[in-house]
């Protein structure tokens, strides 16, 4: 069974949602005021009307940082395997969320699995402005992770 305690910052879940195809996700970032969290369901649901366009992979800046194991998550066996899982599911039918200064806010195991299979691009949503975070200051395991 997937151990949480080994959970990607980006990825935090539990247990029981791990082997699901669809499970509660959550977008962190650390900010001045604490750590900020956006729920993925509406990033997604903002992103909704919104045109795509292809944006070639070598402008995906996260793709050279360490975007999983950061913030204190070491890269275990395990945690590599769940997100090498994660990236073999993933569905390139749906577009990346991009924020408006195109940093990835939902998406990055499709775009892993676009490099993997040698992509030049990948189908991308930019939002026009950053929306609130939807927790502040907050721990990811203190989120709501049931759907």
């Amino acid at each position: 069974m997937y151990d949480r305690t080994e959970a990607p910052f980006h990825d935090r879940q539990e247990p029981q949602l791990a082997y699901q195809s669809v499970r509660k996700q959550y977008h962190f970032r650390p900010s001045g005021s604490g750590l900020h969290a956006w729920d993925v369901d509406r990033l997604v649901a903002l992103a909704d009307t919104l045109p795509e366009q292809a944006v070639p992979l070598q402008d995906v800046v996260e793709i050279e940082t360490n975007y999983w194991f950061n913030h204190g998550y070491e890269p275990t066996v395990r945690a590599v395997v769940e997100h090498v899982r994660l990236v073999n599911e993933a569905d390139l039918s749906y577009a990346i969320i991009l924020d408006p200064d195109d940093r990835i806010m939902d998406g990055m195991h499709r775009v892993a699995k676009a490099l993997l299979l040698g992509h030049s691009t990948i189908a991308a949503k930019r939002l026009q402005a950053l929306p609130d975070p939807d927790y502040t200051d907050v721990q990811p395991d203190d989120l709501p992770y049931d759907v």
